[in-house]
């Protein structure tokens, strides 16, 4: 974050410098236009009287040219300026990041530059879907070339429609798709369906005591859900008593805050992409935010390995070289490290349960077996290797 701010305040200076330019330039060309427009006049009249150029006149002439050359000569100091401080910020950016990072990821992670590209263009078109920029997405794919059917495209449409309906505070079109969903919903225990008929009787309260008999009507939405949010309902009866002298005087007041209708969304789009089978979060952000996590450790320890001429000990495609910790928010499945070579496990190198109910990997079983037997390295058991069988988390 420093370095970012360092090179934004050489950023800034360019463009007050910048402002201050343009400005100055506007200024003295609108001086040197009037003062040229007036000797042009002058010398026209002089023309039609036939007389011949004064020494006033002259002098006059003299003093212009010699202004648009001084005006000139500042105006190319100042511009060089600019360019110094412009190279200024490429120095910042230099000394702040390092060039190299392209060298920490090998080109052999990829099967090759078109899948890459793909790959690459195919993150920033969902992420631009599930942020609700379908324009720019669509124009995207038109540029690139890239094909996006229909089918990927439809949940994003779909999440996007109703979440600008509930950010116009239209319930609509929230209800009628958690109705649809209501089984899916029930089995993840989400909460949503209540919250928008909630939301939408506090909105009928908001009315007023015009709207009490619609809100009393509108409550036996709630009869499905009276035993897990028995209190919840409990309170929003009781505030119908403050109805005719105003709920926002009321110790029920705190059903108008505006923070509901942030909170909803949040629980539409946690529930709807659960259900999507989309993350809440795009994979480009996820993946941007854990690189700038990762990349000073991937750095140093690939200066480390350079500087021990350790080639070929990090393979760039199945694992780190360290364990990285990005904290909780960045778990998204078990991960399994094997107790006898300390590698975490992959799909080439899968975790392997034994008959004795001990795990090890792969590789592990495969360096242990002497003689077409297995001893296992926790127990005296010993088994035949082709009775491990493959666990997956």
């Amino acid at each position: 974050m420093e370095q970012c701010t360092s090179v934004e305040r050489e950023v800034d200076k360019v463009l007050q410098k910048f402002l201050t330019y343009g400005q100055h330039f506007e200024q003295s060309l609108e001086e040197l236009l009037h003062c040229v427009g007036r000797l042009r006049a002058e010398l026209a009249r002089a023309a039609l009287q036939g007389t011949s150029l004064s020494a006033t006149l002259s002098s006059v002439m003299s003093q212009c040219c010699q202004k648009i050359r001084d005006a000139v000569q500042k105006l190319a100091s100042d511009h060089k300026d600019i360019h110094g401080s412009v190279s200024r910020v490429g120095k910042a950016i230099d000394r702040n990041f390092d060039s190299e990072i392209c060298g920490v990821v090998s080109d052999a992670v990829w099967d090759s530059q078109e899948k890459q590209q793909q790959t690459l263009q195919l993150a920033i078109v969902e992420h631009l879907y599930q942020q609700g920029m379908l324009s720019v997405a669509e124009e995207l794919c038109q540029e690139s070339t890239l094909n996006v059917d229909l089918d990927f495209k439809q949940p994003f449409l779909e999440l996007n429609r109703i979440l600008e309906a509930l950010h116009r505070h239209d319930l609509g079109p929230a209800l009628e798709w958690a109705v649809s969903h209501r089984q899916p919903l029930l089995e993840l225990n989400s909460s949503l369906e209540f919250k928008l008929h909630r939301l939408h009787f506090i909105h009928l309260l908001a009315g007023g005591p015009d709207k009490q008999l619609e809100a009393l009507s509108y409550a036996r939405h709630f009869q499905p859900f009276a035993r897990l949010h028995q209190r919840d309902i409990q309170v929003m009866m009781g505030s119908l008593v403050y109805l005719r002298l105003g709920l926002e005087k009321s110790p029920y007041c705190h059903l108008l805050d505006n923070s509901h209708w942030a909170e909803i969304c949040e629980t539409f789009t946690r529930d709807a992409c659960s259900l999507l089978g989309l993350s809440v979060e795009s994979p480009l952000s996820v993946s941007f935010a854990s690189g700038c996590v990762a990349l000073p450790m991937l750095m140093n320890i690939k200066a480390v390995i350079e500087q021990r001429q350790c080639t070929g000990v990090w393979s760039h495609k199945d694992e780190l070289p360290i364990e990285i910790e990005l904290g909780m928010k960045c778990w998204f499945h078990s991960v399994f490290a094997c107790p006898i070579l300390r590698q975490q496990t992959s799909e080439s190198n899968p975790p392997i349960k034994l008959l004795c109910g001990h795990v090890i990997s792969q590789d592990a079983l495969n360096k242990l077996v002497n003689g077409g037997k297995l001893k296992c390295p926790y127990c005296p058991v010993e088994q035949n290797p082709a009775d491990g069988k493959r666990i997956i988390f």
